[in-house]
């Protein structure tokens, strides 16, 4: 059969996580054993019936061997649920730690292999690889275990029954091996197809759903749906291939064990007439072979199902095994009071090969200095967030913070002391209060502080529930400046040292956009802010403009002192105020960079 040494790592991994209930695995070991030793003895008592009761007419043997059968059959099914528990309870708690360590290694994978693949297609390994696995250990693996105990047992009184029968029996065993040898190879290929098609499945329903305005907006639903639907035919046509291939490899073993019963109920019968053999134990031969079955049938389901299970495994263990690009010190430092120093030195930066999007930026900003990084598209704006935050680490140079490498510093500790407003604020389901203090426990009196600095306390006061009130996933049930207010109070309500404002306000409307810029003047006051924008009137009071362009500072400087200069920046500012740079005005109020 297929099942190499190999196949049977991701398993060995699996073991890892039992280790610790070594004690409990030893009590399913002894309860597995037992309950087939009691399972295997009862068709020889049906040959001591045969031969001492029936023939030699001993009536004190037939209570014995009745009371004994029943004995036999409450001892196998005491020890039967003994390990059916032992090993579920074991299998269980090991699948529980895989699933949260992938969960765990999901959540801090780095940016750039999240991208590459699609959230539903890491979904789909969370629920779908991980309950495939949960079976193969909670069930087949137990089953395979226990009915390789009963073919061992069976085999064993069989040969000891008569091992001349007993071999020709196993002429027919070397088919049946090449029927499962090939197969299981199969087997191990459509089941990795049959996780990929569900990947795919769950990947296409959750771009729809979380996409659900664009797919509305652009009554693409019939598309959508066709689209779900051709996924949902490839899934069905890869089980029902395996459906198929599993069906022909037990119906075939089965058929062949059964032919085999036929040539040897004719030499048995032979041997009985030539006093070679009792009619007992004829009959228990003939039991045991018809048990044998039963475990022949079982372990080649087992072997269908743990090809399913090893391409599972590889799915569930690619993503454990996948490399940190953010690597974490064991030893970091943790900085007890940030006052807020940020230095860029040299940083270069790709996100692909050498195509770099920063080349040699370096930059300094002073504790509670509002410095804005201005710029065409493209030019790494976000990317200095992103530095910022260590979701990348530079390729080249460093980011310093208070003149510490930021690598050698407690990636938590110091996120906590940084304030985050995005261009595009997702809240989390739950309700308002729990989305200002979200990764905070501060008191119910720091929220109302965060929310009056945002602006956003006397909306929150108005509503029924306060700020109790539940919001709609993602917060959809508020608008733009509403979500942008919270997300401003979120960032306050952590007292950061640091403050990075991406494109906060580049979303709304001039109206909403000139209400919130209060909020966001109190929110940086004291602190050392990072404003990446296009607006002007985000920029405009900032202590420094830094323009970015090809990847490092083109020029930096007060707002009034670079259109004075009249060089990137003015180009800038004159392109998108319709040419009224000189006089520092922007035709509608539409102040855009």
């Amino acid at each position: 059969m297929r099942l190499k040494a190999n196949d049977f790592k991701p398993y060995l991994r699996v073991l890892g996580y039992c280790r610790r209930y070594y004690a409990r695995i030893l009590g399913a070991l002894c309860c597995m054993t037992l309950s087939a030793v009691f399972g295997i003895v009862p068709p020889w008592l049906v040959r001591n019936m045969i031969d001492d009761v029936l023939s030699g007419g001993n009536a004190a043997a037939l209570d014995m061997i009745a009371v004994g059968m029943v004995a036999l059959y409450l001892l196998k099914g005491l020890f039967g649920y003994g390990y059916a528990y032992l090993t579920a309870w074991v299998g269980q708690r090991a699948i529980m730690a895989i699933r949260l360590e992938l969960y765990d290694k999901t959540q801090r994978l780095s940016l750039r292999v999240l991208y590459r693949r699609r959230t539903g297609e890491f979904l789909s390994r969370i629920t779908n690889d991980v309950a495939t696995l949960q079976n193969v250990v909670s069930s087949v693996v137990v089953d395979l275990a226990v009915q390789s105990l009963y073919f061992i047992g069976f085999l064993g009184f069989l040969f000891y029954i008569n091992w001349k029968l007993t071999l020709a029996t196993f002429l027919v065993i070397p088919p049946a091996a090449m029927l499962i040898d090939r197969a299981s190879a199969q087997l191990r290929v459509i089941g990795g197809d049959i996780q990929e098609q569900l990947a795919q499945l769950a990947a296409i329903a959750q771009e729809a759903l979380s996409q659900v305005r664009v797919v509305r907006s652009f009554a693409t639903e019939d598309s959508e749906a066709e689209r779900f639907d051709a996924q949902s035919r490839k899934h069905f046509r890869s089980i029902m291939k395996g459906t198929q291939t599993r069906g022909i490899l037990e119906g075939l073993v089965e058929v062949t064990l059964f032919v085999a019963m036929a040539p040897i109920l004719w030499l048995g019968g032979r041997d009985v007439l030539a006093g070679n053999l009792t009619a007992g134990e004829l009959v228990a031969f003939l039991i045991y072979l018809g048990l044998l079955v039963a475990p022949v049938r079982t372990i080649s389901r087992s072997v269908s199902t743990i090809q399913q299970g090893v391409a599972s495994a590889d799915r569930i263990f690619e993503i454990l095994d996948e490399k940190d690009e953010v690597a974490l010190l064991s030893s970091p430092l943790v900085l007890g009071n940030i006052r807020g120093e940020v230095a860029f030195e040299d940083v270069w930066f790709a996100y692909e090969g050498e195509r770099w999007v920063l080349s040699g930026f370096s930059l300094a900003v002073r504790p509670g200095e509002k410095v804005a990084i201005v710029g065409p598209t493209g030019t790494g704006k976000s990317t200095l967030g992103d530095l910022l935050l260590r979701f990348y680490d530079p390729l080249k140079g460093r980011v310093l913070i208070d003149g510490a490498d930021l690598r050698e510093l407690d990636l938590k500790a110091y996120r906590r002391r940084v304030g985050v407003v995005p261009q595009d604020p997702a809240l989390m389901k739950g309700s308002l209060a729990y989305n200002i203090s979200y990764g905070c426990d501060v008191p119910h009196e720091s929220i109302k502080k965060a929310a009056v600095m945002a602006g956003i306390d006397a909306f929150v006061s108005s509503l029924p529930d306060g700020y109790g009130t539940e919001v709609g996933e993602r917060g959809v049930t508020l608008s733009g400046g509403q979500r942008q207010r919270i997300a401003i109070a979120r960032a306050i309500v952590r007292d950061p040292a640091i403050l990075l404002m991406d494109e906060a306000t580049s979303s709304l409307d001039a109206v909403v956009e000139s209400q919130i810029q209060g909020a966001m003047n109190v929110a940086m006051a004291g602190r050392t802010s990072i404003v990446i924008a296009h607006r002007l009137s985000t920029v405009r009071d900032a202590d420094r403009i830094v323009v970015l362009g090809e990847g490092r500072v083109q020029e930096e400087g007060t707002h009034d002192a670079l259109i004075a200069k009249r060089g990137a920046y003015f180009e800038l500012y004159s392109l998108q105020s319709g040419g009224q740079g000189s006089s520092g005005r922007a035709p509608d109020g539409e102040d855009c960079l």
